[in-house]
């Protein structure tokens, strides 16, 4: 798969990374980064490839939004390796409603 200008932008965005410090994780000069986010020009393929390897290194997933309900092409952030979502469960809020189970046998869940 391939990425858009856009999809580049907005994975430097999501990690908080300038042109400069793609240019320099990708191994690829800055003016290659500046032409193809502004869609001057497509890199060549071992740019490109260079690119997208270290944003993807660095947590971004791209997303091709080949199937239903995707939305179109994307990216996402995705969890670092060993962090977890803080639940304190004192201030979790259950209804005594959802504590129940009133489901017929069978059912799931």
């Amino acid at each position: 798969m391939s990425i858009s200008p856009s999809q580049c932008r907005a994975a430097r965005a999501l990690i908080d990374l300038d042109q400069n410090g793609l240019a320099e994780r990708a191994s690829v000069s800055r003016g290659v980064i500046i032409d193809f986010e502004k869609g001057r020009r497509t890199p060549g393929t071992n740019n490109l490839a260079a690119i997208r390897a270290a944003l993807e290194a660095a947590g971004i997933r791209f997303i091709d939004g080949n199937y239903s309900g995707s939305g179109g092409p994307g990216v996402r952030l995705l969890q670092p390796p060993g962090a977890s979502i803080d639940v304190n469960e004192s201030q979790t809020v259950q209804y005594e409603e959802h504590l129940v189970n009133d489901a017929p046998p069978g059912a799931g869940g």
